[in-house]
């Protein structure tokens, strides 16, 4: 099974977060910020990776620590259960509509991480979440599990729908990249033999 589970607390979170790459969709999530807890529950479900992340951080300072590790806790885990990346498609794209708003995410999990970003909120929060932070959470997500991230938001209005749209298209491209592809079997898909994997 392509599932793992990482545990990491320092003095500013404590974190346990347990993925399946083979899942369903299914997630119980629970940051402390109610927007960013709607948004991980958006890559569950649409990229079909089961997420249990649970997240105790020093809110009572500000959500910088908790939103960063929670992303990079997850990407830990995601990373942690590709394993080699053995018969992996690698690559995927994906466009989100959310009525006016367009994002499309291509991503390549090559062990190579790096973001491209397009995208900008004309609003300060998203309930109680930094928009300025959301950057930040793809940034530490995409660099965890090794992969080069290209977002961009081709046009849009709505913050909320925005950032929605962000998360699901990441989270469609995400579900093509990790499945397996029967026609590889095992072999890694890089001409270089290794694609950074643990």
């Amino acid at each position: 099974m392509r599932s793992a589970t990482i545990s990491r607390k320092t003095a500013e979170t404590a974190i346990h977060a347990t993925v399946d790459l083979d899942g369903t969709g299914a997630y119980a999530v629970s940051t402390g910020i109610g927007f960013l807890d709607h948004m991980i529950e958006q890559l569950s479900r649409h990229s079909l990776i089961d997420i249990d992340l649970k997240v105790e951080g020093d809110l009572h300072v500000d959500q910088h620590h908790t939103t960063e590790d929670s992303a990079l806790a997850l990407g830990q885990a995601i990373a942690k259960a590709l394993g080699e990346r053995r018969g992996i498609a690698r690559y995927g794209t994906a466009y989100a509509p959310m009525d006016e708003t367009l994002t499309r995410v291509a991503i390549d999990i090559s062990g190579r991480p790096f973001l491209v970003w397009k995208s900008q909120f004309s609003q300060n929060k998203l309930g109680e979440l930094d928009t300025e932070l959301i950057e930040h959470w793809f940034l530490s997500f995409g660099g965890e599990i090794g992969m080069t991230l290209h977002v961009e938001t081709l046009y849009g209005r709505n913050n909320h729908h925005i950032c929605e749209s962000i998360f699901k298209a990441c989270a469609r491209a995400l579900r093509q990249a990790v499945e397996l592809d029967p026609r590889k079997g095992d072999a890694i898909p890089s001409t270089k033999g290794t694609l950074g994997g643990g």
